[in-house]
């Protein structure tokens, strides 16, 4: 990659992750503060964590179609705006509904599809690849930030706290998209023929991939409706789960190495990528009956973190290689829909589950799900060695 496809790499990345970090630095805190609020109920809480995730879903395709017409980088401006504006809101909400609204409000600003969309048209080729694996690192490391991050934050300046760091992120990402990003190249339209959208609705392994990450999610975002309150349930302060987290998160993080070297050097790729889903569901299992036992948890987060970390950083990846290159930003469109649309039955499940079951029923109900995510990962093509990104399906 030549010094300014790599400068707008990184700086697409940095704006993805701080925009993820704002979105997921409440995930470990937002359910002990939430209990406080009037009128408060596991079902409302799990709407306010993943609300986001249903205007992202649903705004995902249109900002991707819009910045196939009209330019990346304007789509991108107004989203990070819109962003803000929610964050702003949520901030100066005391009760349920209004943070329910700035949560929604926030997801408005539906840039994911633009941003994949940005990189992949500021990347070479032979390189795309690897600016996709980026970015999907990226996300990893804000996700992982946040978990630490938010209990410390959640000490010293509270959730609305949280909320108005949110907002200057945002519009920190305005600034380094107008100084640091380029301009798509300048004969871009010239050489795109748009081509039906429903060629990528129908392409059956870009389908598998967005079921896959739409699961993902839906694990995550459920996972932090009632993980905090399993912990302190095991009589750990509220204080110190991001010691809990760091350990995970630290020790997941190495035993995911050696299975990208076996992906990757040994051409093990649909293997290990089938045996992270196995290990997903087995540790949601796990969880669902060690929901009591501290020891019982770390050791069923540490194997859950291993297979996400996994699975995180390589979806982006497959999809760079699938997708179509025409109507890319559709394409990511997509792929972005189902992502947040995970997060959004997430949080709404898990809060319904929480509320009307267990804990460990919502756990239950994950490990579950991984099951129909394991039939279509291993009924998908494995993808070819030095395929190039973004070769039509």
């Amino acid at each position: 990659m030549t010094p300014t496809n790599k400068s707008a790499t990184v700086a697409l990345a940095s704006i993805m992750s701080m925009r993820m970090l704002g979105l997921f630095m409440i995930f470990p805190v937002f359910a002990l503060y939430a209990q406080d609020l009037p009128g408060a109920t596991p079902l409302l809480i799990g709407l306010a964590i993943g609300i986001y995730g249903l205007t992202q879903a649903i705004l995902q395709i249109p900002f991707g179609m819009l910045s196939d017409r009209f330019g990346r980088k304007p789509i991108i401006y107004i989203g990070l705006f819109i962003f803000a504006l929610g964050s702003i809101m949520a901030a100066m909400s005391t009760s349920m509904t209004g943070i329910i609204l700035g949560r929604a409000l926030q997801g408005c600003g539906a840039i994911a599809s633009t941003v994949l969309a940005l990189t992949a048209d500021l990347s070479p080729e032979e390189h795309r690849t690897k600016a996709m694996a980026i970015l999907g690192m990226s996300i990893g490391a804000s996700f992982i930030l946040a978990l630490i991050a938010g209990p410390l934050l959640y000490r010293w300046i509270d959730v609305p706290g949280i909320f108005w760091l949110t907002a200057v992120f945002a519009l920190a990402g305005i600034i380094i998209l107008h100084f640091k990003v380029p301009q798509q190249p300048l004969n871009y339209k010239s050489q795109r023929e748009p081509v039906p959208f429903k060629s990528v609705l129908q392409d059956t392994q870009l389908l598998r991939l967005n079921i896959g990450i739409l699961v993902l999610h839906l694990l995550l975002t459920s996972l932090f409706v009632v993980l905090p309150i399993a912990l302190v349930n095991t009589q750990l302060d509220a204080a110190h789960h991001w010691q809990v987290y760091v350990s995970v998160l630290i020790a997941s993080i190495i035993a995911m190495v050696p299975f990208i070297i076996i992906a990757e050097k040994y051409r093990r790729f649909k293997i290990v990528f089938v045996g992270a889903i196995v290990l997903l569901g087995l540790s949601e299992l796990g969880l669902s009956f060690l929901a009591d036992s501290f020891i019982g948890i770390v050791i069923m987060l540490f194997f859950f973190f291993t297979a996400v970390n996994f699975l995180e950083s390589s979806l982006p990846s497959l999809i760079s290689k699938i997708a179509p290159t025409k109507n890319r930003g559709a394409a990511m469109g997509v792929y972005s829909s189902s992502q947040f649309f995970g997060a959004f039955l997430g949080g709404l499940l898990g809060g319904w589950l929480h509320q009307h079951y267990s804990i460990g029923a919502v756990f239950a109900f994950c490990g579950t799900l991984t099951l129909l995510w394991f039939i279509l990962a291993v009924t998908m093509q494995s993808p070819p060695i030095g395929q190039k990104s973004g070769t039509e399906s």
